[in-house]
């Protein structure tokens, strides 16, 4: 676990019971009473910023109302949607680059759809039948799930409305829909989350486990914000880790104002969740070995001149601390998966594990073989030289077959090779390299296995091992002290 937010009192003991809560602006602290607008007399069920319309959509007295950012004046009321009991809202960005604003409210057991334009809404299609009322919902690209007091729903937005069967609510009763940043929604079941797409479909191996059940969430990338009954929590979903908890007096309410900008409040209070620094967040991942979280933060931090060069570093960092696991196939994938082009990435390792195995080299005669450093700052450290100088071959050797198969053979010829044999044998028949494969099977003793790829490939047609000449050259180097071998 690490710091990744402060929790700042930004209100304290509000006369008045806070109901609902919503923010937009800037990234300001100084706190201040605008005023008080009596268009709010009545209990705000719900409430919604659209700062990019300068309007404030808000569930008021089972009905939606429409009210000027700004000045806090009435702009429409939705006469069609009176006994509505919940809304939803979206801001798509069209293929034009335009933003446009849709919107579903609940009105008992019918679903309605509007978008936003010429400051009022109009109908986007006709209403839906819902197999109960909703409680709880959130559009998901061109679906909207939906929490009922027994089950989740998926509800397409296909002219005909749909309806895909997902889960139950669980124990409790209680659905909790929250929309994610990418399009795709979370959805809780008792103490579990699921993240689901348009289609319904998981895309998370497995689910998030909270230490209670959530009263809200908010998404704010890479980490997903709960409020649970005692505190709030925060973790991430890939990889899936309890990051923070964060202590606040009974806690009911979560928002954002966008990125970074986070609030919690409970009945009389108000709290600003202010991230701590990416660096400092940076250091504290990579001394606890959470390298790809590390490398999701650097890729969001935009205020490192260097931020290239610190994400090859925490590159790095992971793709070794793969390989001192023994996990090398996982490491070789670790560029690919970053997005970063392979050749290149394998190129830069080369370079830097020649460094370290010619610096490894020299110290195996020093008076005390026992000191040795981690590859790199952040990374194991392992003991043994020769262990260390095994997996730097090793990992060479993979680099090579995919950059520079012409390397392979001087790297298996060293007098001081250190290749993991199975690893090797595996990654050369896989590649087909049988020449190569022999030449490690010679250089670490192991002649009947050499023999035996000799004669299984003389053979074959298409083999540059056809014929026996091999096989007598072969035989010719081991001399009379390999009479056994030969027999």
């Amino acid at each position: 676990m690490h710091d990744a937010y402060e929790p700042v009192p930004i209100l304290e003991k509000l006369p008045l019971q806070i109901d609902c809560l919503a923010a937009w602006g800037t990234n300001r602290f100084e706190v201040t009473l605008e005023k008080s607008n009596k268009n709010f007399s009545k209990k705000i069920q719900q409430l919604y910023v659209v700062s990019q319309y300068k309007i404030l959509v808000s569930l008021l007295e089972n009905n939606i109302h429409v009210h000027d950012l700004l000045t806090f004046q009435q702009i429409t009321v939705l006469s069609k949607a009176k006994g509505a009991t919940l809304f939803t809202c979206d801001l798509q960005q069209t293929s034009t680059g335009e933003e446009r604003l849709r919107m579903c409210v609940a009105v008992k057991k019918k679903l309605q759809l509007y978008y936003w334009k010429d400051r009022e809404f109009h109908e986007l299609q006709g209403d839906f039948s819902a197999p109960d009322i909703p409680k709880s919902m959130a559009w998901c690209e061109n679906s909207i799930c939906v929490g009922f007091k027994r089950d989740y729903y998926l509800i397409r937005m296909d002219g005909r409305g749909s309806l895909k069967e997902l889960f139950p609510t669980g124990k409790q009763l209680e659905p909790l829909v929250t929309p994610l940043a990418d399009g795709k929604v979370a959805v809780g079941q008792d103490d579990l989350t699921v993240v689901l797409n348009e289609e319904g479909v998981c895309t998370q191996k497995c689910a998030l486990n909270w230490t209670d059940i959530p009263i809200a969430m908010e998404h704010q990338p890479p980490y997903i914000i709960a409020v649970l009954p005692r505190y709030v929590e925060i973790r991430t979903f890939e990889p899936r880790l309890l990051v923070q908890s964060v202590e606040l007096q009974r806690p009911r309410f979560i928002t954002s104002a966008g990125p970074n900008i986070v609030y919690v409040a409970s009945n009389h209070f108000v709290w600003r969740l202010v991230p701590v620094s990416i660096a400092t967040q940076i250091r504290q991942l990579l001394q606890d070995k959470q390298f790809e979280l590390a490398l999701q933060l650097a890729m969001k931090d935009d205020s490192d001149g260097d931020k290239k060069q610190q994400i090859n570093h925490i590159q790095n960092l992971y793709a070794f601390n793969l390989f001192c696991q023994k996990r090398f196939d996982d490491s070789m994938q670790v560029f690919a998966k970053l997005g970063t082009e392979l050749e290149k990435a394998h190129l830069a390792l080369i370079d830097y594990l020649t460094q370290k195995r010619s610096h490894l080299v020299k110290q195996l005669n020093d008076s005390d073989p026992s000191t040795t450093s981690p590859l790199m700052e952040g990374t194991p450290t392992i003991k043994s030289r020769k262990k260390l100088l095994q997996i730097i071959d090793t990992t060479l050797l993979k680099c090579y077959l995919h950059t520079n198969v012409a390397m392979v053979s001087p790297l298996l010829r060293l007098e001081n090779n250190h290749c993991h044999i199975e690893e090797s044998e595996y990654v050369l028949k896989k590649a087909h390299k049988y020449s190569e494969l022999i030449i490690l099977y010679e250089k670490k003793g192991l002649h009947q296995k050499a023999l035996q790829v000799l004669l299984d490939q003389s053979t074959k047609a298409n083999s540059p091992l056809k014929g026996h000449e091999r096989t007598v050259q072969y035989l010719q180097r081991l001399g009379k002290g390999h009479r056994t071998v030969r027999l």
